[in-house]
């Protein structure tokens, strides 16, 4: 497994992002938005990416465009993103970067099965189309998504059933939807391409960030169910607990540890 990290979460400029990652440890990047707030992949300084990224060497495991995030009976919406990607799809191979990632569609009171269908639909296009290109689509589980947990986005992903649609695995954000991380994470094998990690606490019903490790998510079982799956792709951090960067340093350590703990272990 490789961990990397979702930058945006502490900064936008990618040169003191990529510091971090030197500092952290870590062996690559995610990006989602880069410079300002609204410089989101793709439309963002591309040359300079790419020259940083080249001369640090460190891997770009995916990008985070804003597609598919409206409700799924806005046709016209998700055709408008599926004329979109094959941008996105054409900055990924020049950023050598193998997938990009998505949130299935805002929840809706529509009828489930029909939602599902048609997002299945959907994403069985954008499959087809990144198929062409090698790049994978990573559909992650959100609260206030159409899948909030493992096994909502499990269902959705046989809809689908292209081998271009794969599942982005979020454990604190199947847990606050209310789902058992180890059975979503079951449901979920053997179509998971990247893994989304943070931790915190429900208190009171609310959701409070904490380091990596000292929260309500039992990683250590996590990340074991991962390398027993077979599971060797990316661990994307992301730091939301303050101050952001100290506790980017105390995560990522936590984290390259416990990696390190699980592979030795076998």
């Amino acid at each position: 497994m490789i961990p990397v990290w979702l930058t945006d979460t502490v900064t936008p400029d990618l040169g003191r992002a990529l510091h971090y990652t030197q500092l952290w440890g870590l062996q690559g990047v995610e990006l989602r938005t880069v410079g300002g707030p609204d410089d989101r992949v793709p439309d963002v300084n591309e040359p300079q990416i790419r020259q940083q990224l080249e001369a640090s060497e460190f891997l770009l495991s995916s990008v985070a465009p804003a597609l598919f995030g409206g409700p799924v009976h806005d046709r016209m919406m998700w055709l408008n993103d599926l004329a979109r990607l094959p941008e996105i799809l054409s900055f990924c191979q020049r950023m050598r970067c193998p997938r990009f990632v998505i949130d299935p569609f805002a929840a809706t009171p529509d009828d489930a099965d029909t939602a599902l269908d048609t997002a299945a639909d959907a994403l069985r296009q954008a499959g087809e189309k990144a198929a062409a290109k090698n790049v994978i689509v990573g559909v992650k589980n959100d609260p206030s998504s159409l899948c909030p947990t493992g096994q909502d986005l499990a269902l959705l992903l046989a809809l689908v059933d292209h081998a271009n649609v794969q599942a982005v695995w979020d454990p604190a954000a199947a847990l606050r939807a209310g789902e058992d991380p180890r059975a979503g994470l079951d449901a979920l094998a053997g179509r998971i391409t990247m893994v989304r990690c943070s931790d915190g606490r429900i208190e009171q019903g609310q959701w409070n960030d904490t380091i990596f490790g000292e929260g309500d998510i039992d990683w250590t079982a996590q990340i074991e169910q991962l390398h027993a799956h077979g599971f060797r792709g990316p661990i994307s951090l992301e730091v939301y607990a303050e101050p952001r960067p100290k506790a980017g340093l105390r995560s990522a350590t936590a984290l390259i540890r416990l990696l390190g703990r699980v592979q030795r272990a076998g």
